[in-house]
């Protein structure tokens, strides 16, 4: 059995699905809210030969937590979550989790993400502003007034370390675990007139493409060789028959 074709061919599957996590995350670098995809590979054992033979799997993908750098903005609707906290929108899918905190009220005060989508106080109740009430003021805690006089409150949620988080547009994800309301505002909280950017390095992405391009390189090289040896075999073989 030429293993080491199906080996290599393999290690390719795994490197495409990284490269387009890379492009994914070099795309949406300038958009707020936006969570990196990142890869987690295990190696796969086939035990079938009379040897064990280690496969490369396809990958896993993620979601990276790691917070992004807050820009300031000085508009009264945006707000930018510090901490493990999530802000939660009400969707046709239901409950969406977002760091994007660029919010827009409505006519009739309804307090909207900058997609329309509904957000949300700590009961999962959508949030109504006054509509003729002045600009907003938002505290740490999320605590919003108007003129002087309180009208609610953002809702900050944390997900747990165990949940999977699934994508929903570009900034959004959809938890497989509903989010827990956040108590404690020692370290979590929002930054009024701030929006938290996405949470990928650009130098460091274009640092893990050249690794690839390289491992593609290797991967080619370890190809050619196998084949070459496989075609050497099959002459050999074929003159002593």
């Amino acid at each position: 059995m030429q293993s080491g074709l199906y080996v290599t061919l393999s290690a390719q599957i795994s490197l495409e699905r990284r490269l387009s996590t890379i492009a994914a995350n070099v795309a949406n670098q300038s958009t707020p809210g936006y969570r990196a995809e990142e890869v987690q590979f295990k190696t796969l054992v086939s035990r079938a030969g009379d040897s064990p033979v280690s496969f490369a799997s396809q990958g896993e993908t993620y979601l990276s937590r790691r917070a992004g750098v807050p820009t300031k903005t000085d508009a009264p609707l945006d707000v930018a979550v510090q901490g493990d906290a999530w802000l939660a929108l009400q969707t046709p899918a239901g409950t969406v989790y977002t760091r994007d905190g660029r919010m827009r009220m409505l006519e009739n005060g309804a307090l909207v993400s900058i997609d329309g989508f509904p957000v949300m106080d700590v009961g999962n109740a959508p949030i109504l502003l006054e509509p003729d009430g002045g600009p907003p003021t938002i505290a740490q805690d999320g605590m919003i007034s108007q003129s002087g006089r309180q009208i609610g409150a953002l809702g900050l949620f944390d997900l747990d370390e165990s949940a999977t988080l699934k994508r929903y547009s570009n900034s959004g994800v959809i938890s497989n675990k509903a989010g827990t309301p956040v108590l404690d505002f020692s370290r979590n909280g929002v930054a009024q007139g701030y929006v938290e950017g996405a949470n990928v390095n650009p130098v460091l992405e274009m640092a893990k493409l050249i690794t690839i391009s390289r491992a593609f390189d290797n991967i080619n090289t370890a190809l050619t060789g196998s084949e070459s040896s496989l075609k050497d075999a099959i002459k050999t073989l074929g003159s002593t028959s």
